[in-house]
């Protein structure tokens, strides 16, 4: 079989060939001509080298690494970022600042309805792009509280800590009043899921040095034997 193909004189794969096992090879006419691939072919012969020993197990293995920092309660308190954002500050929605107000007010609302928003603390200009479950009996987002008002709530980890954003926004002028709380409940959920993780990574390491020394016994028992062959024939030439 012969196909049309360029005048690069490389061997290129088909684009309907990788089912099939085809290899197509250039010639001088600009025709390319396919060929069936040989076979996987392993040798009877032993390795002439050893296998290289077993990589340590990696953390980012596990299907979810720990996010948080071991102490998360110490940090929400000392670190001056979270400080500042844990005090109740002037918040004003940012998205799509180029657009009329009326056009930002009718997103805002639908970003909210939809489970998003934009928020930025005005004392430093930290923005946040803040998630909101909007459920049916879902406490993250209330139009119902105050009136011309949105009462919000969103859970996430920032910095290694699990945090809760908790404020309201106008309806109208599209900024409140908002703070930053350290959550509890996530946080004892998270540290537990981190000491899970480390105890699973010790077992791994463990089983892992235990392999290693298995796979060392057999080649030092090797060596002792050729070694003791190596004497026992020096010995007979000696006895000659």
């Amino acid at each position: 079989m012969r196909r049309r193909g360029g005048d690069f004189g490389l061997g290129v794969w088909g684009a309907g060939d990788w089912g099939r096992g085809v290899w197509g090879a250039v010639g001088k006419g600009g025709e390319e001509s396919v060929h069936p691939l040989l076979g996987h072919y392993e040798s009877p012969l032993p390795p002439l080298y050893e296998l290289p020993p077993l990589a340590p197990p990696s953390r980012a293995s596990c299907s979810r690494c720990p996010c948080v920092v071991p102490d998360q309660k110490t940090k929400f308190e000392s670190d001056e970022l979270f400080r500042r954002l844990a005090r109740e500050t002037e918040v004003r929605y940012t998205g799509y600042r180029d657009r009329p107000l009326e056009e930002r007010r009718q997103r805002f609302q639908a970003g909210v309805r939809e489970g998003h928003t934009e928020m930025a603390f005005m004392t430093n200009g930290t923005n946040m792009y803040l998630q909101l479950a909007t459920g049916f009996n879902s406490k993250e987002v209330d139009f119902e509280k105050e009136p011309g008002k949105v009462h919000l709530r969103s859970c996430f980890i920032m910095n290694g800590v699990c945090v809760r954003w908790r404020g309201y926004v106008d309806l109208e002028r599209l900024d409140g009043v908002g703070c930053l709380e350290y959550d509890e409940e996530a946080a004892a959920e998270e540290d537990r899921f981190l000491r899970e993780e480390i105890e699973k990574y010790k077992a791994r390491l463990r089983e892992f040095e235990e392999k290693q020394r298995a796979f060392r016994v057999p080649t030092t028992s090797h060596a002792h034997h050729a070694h003791s062959h190596a004497h026992a024939e020096q010995a007979n030439i000696q006895v000659r």
